[in-house]
């Protein structure tokens, strides 16, 4: 049996409960090393097969794999964050049931919602943004057109952008290309929830450059941009004012 089991996005203790007992039980680990934090590996059992995927490329991992099943072996394929956003499993899901292989998936905490934490941050706040965009701006690997940054953008929403903080200075370019002001707050955050070395950056869309420049920031950073990050916007939600009811609670005045 084959676990993929979400990470978390640093944080050894961020992992799921029942993502920490698959892993603790499992006879090999494949585990995605440029972004997992080793620390999490302390939860292995001592004589467990350990593999960095780093290191190797996809029928590799899958020879791995063939190898414990054909041994009757458990394995945990432990990937970053949660492995439906920005993961490459799909390819390994595919080639497990082209296979025969059974395989189950455990999610994890996604690194955007660490960043809210780190932020102390609602994305979706009343009055302001009901919508969360989670993206990246093409680089080495395109996006499609029709979900270029540009494009999106022009909805306003709250947005999460993925693997691009070395494009700070386009997504800068593509941002205010589609409306946002220069004054429109952005955020920044490396390595959140990582213990000792995460780092917030809080700015505008004209400052930030510089500061991320400045803080030697150019990977494992994830960029927030919206008014969700203005505090003069806030309102206060419906959901426990005295003057609204619901299934639960009836308004009082």
């Amino acid at each position: 049996m084959v676990h993929i089991v979400g990470a978390g996005p640093g944080d050894p203790e961020l992992i799921t409960v029942k993502g920490q007992r698959l892993l603790s039980e499992a006879d090999v680990v494949i585990y995605a090393g440029s972004l997992v934090n080793e620390e999490i590996l302390r939860y292995c059992k001592p004589e467990a097969e350990i593999y960095n995927s780093a290191q190797m490329m996809l029928e590799e991992i899958l020879h791995v794999i063939t190898l414990a099943e054909k041994a009757g072996k458990t394995t945990v394929r432990l990937h970053t964050g949660d492995p439906s956003i920005y993961g490459a499993v799909q390819e390994q899901m595919d080639a497990m049931q082209a296979r025969g292989i059974e395989f189950d998936v455990t999610p994890g905490v996604s690194s955007f919602l660490a960043a809210a934490a780190a932020l102390k941050q609602e994305y979706t706040q009343p009055g302001v943004t009901q919508t969360v965009i989670i993206t990246r701006r093409g680089g080495r690997t395109p996006v499609p057109d029709s979900e270029s940054l540009k494009k999106l953008a022009q909805h306003q929403t709250t947005l999460c952008i993925f693997l691009s903080v070395s494009l700070l200075d386009d997504i800068k370019r593509d941002l205010m290309s589609a409306g946002f002001k220069s004054s429109t707050p952005v955020a920044v955050v490396y390595k959140a929830s990582w213990p000792g070395e995460e780092k917030v950056i809080k700015g505008r869309l004209d400052t930030i450059v510089q500061q991320v420049r400045e803080a030697n920031i150019d990977r494992t950073a994830l960029i927030i941009v919206g008014q969700c990050l203005n505090s003069e916007n806030r309102q206060k939600s419906n959901l426990y004012s005295p003057k609204f009811s619901h299934m639960f609670r009836q308004a009082i005045f």
